[in-house]
């Protein structure tokens, strides 16, 4: 069984999970805590789906708040079940579905680094390619972005298997300047394009001796 299948069972298994979830609502057998749980639930197996199928689903800052949120209700759930006097039954149940929350908040976690291609656009992509063949015939490249009074300058680097970029934006409010590393080209297309209004066809070619 590859990985990719595995996940698409586990997205099944969730997709279940919540589909069984609605139906006890609408017969009467929840709280409106319930309600909220399948609320956020269909949000996280919509995420799952998205890490199953490689695909960009919603927006990237989304996951990771929601992850963190996913686990500290598992947790706190948990905890509070303990302070109770319940079952074992209804304890090992607890157990639990806090841990399925768990892993799915991992899962939701790493979907939500931007640092991915699958949240590339087609043209971010294709931007990629060109960048990654243009550090291939320079070991740094260098883009000037003038937009009235304001000019951005980026120095583009490949690192080992990493690429960096130098930012310095200069306005008449100032100077400011940072820096920033990425695994994936297409993560640093965005970036540049978001924080300095650079694009690819800025970038000084290799000139032919």
């Amino acid at each position: 069984m590859t990985l990719q299948r595995a996940y698409c069972l586990l997205a099944a298994f969730y997709s279940l999970l919540l589909v069984i979830g609605i139906i006890a609502i609408l017969m009467g057998g929840g709280t409106l805590l319930a309600a909220v749980y399948l609320v956020v639930g269909f949000f996280a197996v919509l995420g799952l789906w998205g890490i199953s199928l490689q695909r960009s689903v919603m927006n990237p800052r989304m996951w990771r708040p929601l992850a963190v949120a996913l686990a500290v209700g598992a947790v706190v759930q948990f905890v509070v079940m303990l302070q109770m006097s319940v079952s074992g039954v209804t304890l090992t149940w607890v157990l639990t579905s806090s841990i399925f929350a768990i892993l799915l908040a991992i899962m939701l976690y790493h979907y939500g680094n931007r640092d991915q291609p699958l949240w590339a656009t087609e043209d971010e992509r294709s931007d990629a390619n060109r960048l990654r063949v243009m550090l291939q015939q320079q070991t740094a490249l260098t883009a000037v972005h003038r937009e009235g009074e304001r000019e951005n300058h980026a120095n583009v680097f490949k690192v080992g298997n990493e690429y960096e970029a130098n930012i310095t934006r200069h306005s008449p409010e100032g100077q400011e300047a940072f820096s920033e590393r990425f695994r994936h080209p297409e993560s640093l297309v965005f970036f540049l394009e978001k924080f300095a209004s650079i694009s690819i066809n800025d970038f000084q070619r290799p000139t032919a001796n």
